[in-house]
C-alpha cells in the first residue's frame, strides 16, 4: 500500500476510540482517512460489523473497492457496500460502506443496530439531514450499549461535534503532495463553459501531466462544457468524460478509473470528497454548486446554483494533491473567495424537513424533543408536519 499521512496516527485513533467510545478526526484532504481508518478498526479486532457512512453512492462504492484491493480481496468479501439499487456484501463482510439514506432507513427498522460494533461518519462537514439524524440515533444507541463512533472530515468545526459525542478531537496535518492554488485575476463575464474551455486549454498548453478534474454545478453545465471541449480534446489528444450522480455506475467507474489517454473529467460535487482519481494532476473549480433549499413563497423544495463555501473550495483543491503535486485553478478571484462563508449551512437550517419528520414519527420520536446535534428551526418543523397532515 502507498504510505499516507494518516498511517502513523492510526494506532492512536484506534486506542482513543476504544478508550472513550468515540473520536472526532480532522484530517486534510488526501490524508487517507476514508480508506485507512475503517481498515485500522477491522485490524484491531472489533467484534461486530463496522459501518462507514458516506454522503454519496459513488464515494461508498469506490472507497469499498479501494479498501478491498488493498486487502487483496474482491468487494463483497470482508469489505462490502450497500447503496441504492446496488449491494455487494457476503457472509464474511465485516466493513460495509453505506450511504446516509441507507443507514437512516436501517435505523428505522433496526433501532439498536444489532451486531454493529462501530460507525464511521465520513465527511461529516456536509451535514446532510440523514447524516444528522443517524449521528443522533447512534449517540442514543451508545447510551444503551457499547458502540464506537468516529466522525471524520477535513473541514469540520470539530468542537460542537466533540461535545455532542463526548469524544476527543484528533487532528492530522499534512497533505501527500503540494497543490498550487491560482485565482482569476479579475471577474470574467463570459459563459461558464467558455471559461472552462479557456482554463483547460491553458493547463494543457502548460504541459501539465495527468488528468484534469473540472467542478461544475450540474449536468446541464457539464453538457455545455462537453460541447465546448470537442475541439481541444482532439487537438491535445485527451478524453473528455462526464461524472455526476445520475450516470449509471459503469459510466461513473469509467470516469474515475485510469483510461488509455489523459482525461478531462467534468464533475459535479460528487467528486468533492472521499474520492481519489488516480492520475489526477489539476483541478478547475467553477466555485459553484447546486444546493437544496426551500422556497419561502411556496414552501416547495428546489435546487439553486450558489457559490460554494471556503471549506468546499479547500476540499476541491485537495483533489489535485492525492497522487502527485498538483494545480488548482479557481475561476473566481481571491477577493471573491475570501468573502465567502467558512462553511456551507447544514441542511437542517435550509431544507424541507417533511421526510425527516416522517422518519422520526415512524420510529416513535418527537422531532421537537429529539436529541439533535443542532435542532431545526421550530417553524420548519411546523411546516413539515402541516404538509404531512395535508398529504
Amino acid at each position: 500500500m502507498q504510505p499516507l499521512p494518516i498511517d502513523p496516527h492510526l494506532g492512536h485513533i484506534v486506542s482513543t476510540t476504544r478508550a472513550s467510545g468515540g473520536v472526532v478526526l480532522v484530517a486534510e484532504p488526501g490524508a487517507g482517512k476514508t480508506t485507512r481508518v475503517p481498515r485500522a478498526l477491522l485490524d484491531a479486532g472489533l467484534e461486530g460489523e463496522i459501518l462507514v457512512v458516506e454522503p454519496r453512492r459513488l464515494a461508498a462504492r469506490m472507497a469499498a473497492q479501494r479498501v478491498a484491493e488493498e486487502l487483496g480481496e474482491a468487494v463483497g468479501e470482508r469489505i462490502g457496500y450497500v447503496v441504492r439499487f446496488d449491494r455487494k456484501t457476503g457472509k464474511r463482510t465485516r466493513v460495509t460502506f453505506v450511504t446516509e439514506g441507507i443507514l437512516a432507513r436501517r435505523m428505522t427498522t433496526d433501532p439498536m443496530l444489532d451486531g454493529v460494533a462501530a460507525i464511521v461518519f465520513d465527511e461529516l462537514h456536509e451535514r446532510h439531514l440523514d447524516m444528522d439524524l443517524a449521528l443522533a440515533r447512534a449517540r442514543r444507541i451508545r447510551a444503551s450499549r457499547p458502540l464506537y463512533i468516529v466522525a471524520m472530515s477535513a473541514t469540520l468545526d470539530a468542537a460542537p461535534v466533540a461535545t455532542f459525542l463526548d469524544a476527543e478531537v484528533i487532528e492530522v496535518e499534512g497533505r501527500t503532495f503540494p497543490v498550487d492554488v491560482r485565482h482569476a485575476e479579475s471577474p470574467d463575464d463570459r459563459p461558464l463553459a467558455r471559461r472552462v474551455r479557456a482554463a483547460v486549454v491553458r493547463l494543457l498548453e502548460s504541459g501539465i501531466e495527468g488528468d484534469v478534474l473540472v467542478f461544475l454545478p450540474g449536468a446541464a453545465e457539464i453538457r455545455r462544457a462537453l460541447e465546448e471541449l470537442t475541439g481541444p480534446s482532439s487537438a491535445f489528444g485527451v478524453d473528455v468524460v462526464p461524472l455526476h450522480g445520475d450516470l449509471p455506475a459503469s459510466e461513473q467507474d469509467r470516469a474515475v478509473r485510469p483510461g488509455p489517454r489523459r482525461r478531462v473529467i467534468l464533475s459535479t460535487n460528487v467528486a468533492e470528497t472521499s474520492l481519489t482519481i488516480d492520475g489526477g494532476a489539476a483541478v478547475i473549480d467553477s466555485g459553484l454548486a447546486r444546493v437544496a433549499t426551500v422556497s419561502p413563497w411556496t414552501g416547495m423544495p428546489n435546487l439553486e446554483t450558489q457559490p460554494i463555501s471556503r471549506a468546499s473550495a479547500t476540499q476541491r483543491a485537495g483533489r489535485a494533491g492525492r497522487t502527485r503535486a498538483g494545480v488548482c485553478e479557481r475561476l473566481y478571484t481571491t477577493r471573491d473567495h475570501d468573502a465567502r462563508p467558512d462553511r456551507d449551512a447544514p441542511e437542517i437550517r435550509r431544507a424541507d424537513l417533511a421526510a425527516t419528520v416522517l422518519s422520526l414519527r415512524a420510529a416513535g420520536d418527537d422531532p421537537r424533543t429529539f436529541p439533535w446535534l443542532e435542532a431545526p428551526p421550530p417553524a420548519a418543523i411546523d411546516a413539515a408536519e402541516a404538509l404531512l397532515a395535508r398529504l
